[in-house]
């Protein structure tokens, strides 16, 4: 049975457990107790986890949602955008010193407005992502698409995390992701 590991932010934490129970039997499917949160919290706790949670055969794996996020607007987002994508190489660079099927999945949207983010900023850190991901030859999970598709059905109340409704079709998209590796 393949090892499949789940990495990502709170977004991933939406879906890992209807992810794991649509592929019970069929996969063994792992994640990191704490999310990602950031692309260089991933990247700094990545060997870590990969040591705990042993050698995955296929990862589905975000970040971005927190490098985007604007709390002070004189210092812009948490992670410019250069950074971000330098990070993202990195952390690809290191699945695939693994051995992985790597697929990497587009940060989803927010609620407009929303006091942290903008969905302008993160369609345009999803965009630099795609290219380095497509330039790479890895995977596209386009999380974004599909949640922009419906906002008011599949995000919660706080206009960011995933609700009943988004957390069900996301995973359904994670495991349809996953599945032609299996």
């Amino acid at each position: 049975m393949k090892k499949v590991l789940l990495l990502g932010d709170s977004i991933r934490e939406n879906y890992q457990d209807a992810v794991t129970a649509a592929l019970a039997g069929r996969a063994e499917v792992v994640h990191p107790a704490p999310n990602g949160a950031f692309a260089s919290y991933t990247l700094c706790l990545l060997r870590v986890w990969l040591a705990e949670l042993g050698t995955p055969d296929i990862v589905h794996w975000n970040n971005g949602i927190w490098d985007t996020f604007l709390r002070y607007t004189e210092d812009g987002p948490f992670t410019p955008v250069d950074e971000y994508v330098r990070t993202l190489s990195r952390i690809l660079r290191e699945l695939r010193r693994v051995g992985a099927q790597v697929i990497f999945a587009t940060t989803t949207p927010c609620r407009d407005p929303h006091p942290d983010l903008d969905n302008r900023r993160i369609a345009w850190y999803n965009h630099e992502a795609l290219a380095l991901m497509r330039r790479e030859g890895v995977d596209i999970d386009d999380l974004w698409s599909t949640v922009a598709a419906d906002i008011p059905n599949l995000l919660c109340g706080d206009g960011l995390h995933l609700s009943d409704a988004g957390k069900r079709v996301c995973a359904a998209q994670v495991v349809r992701s996953i599945e032609k590796y299996l």
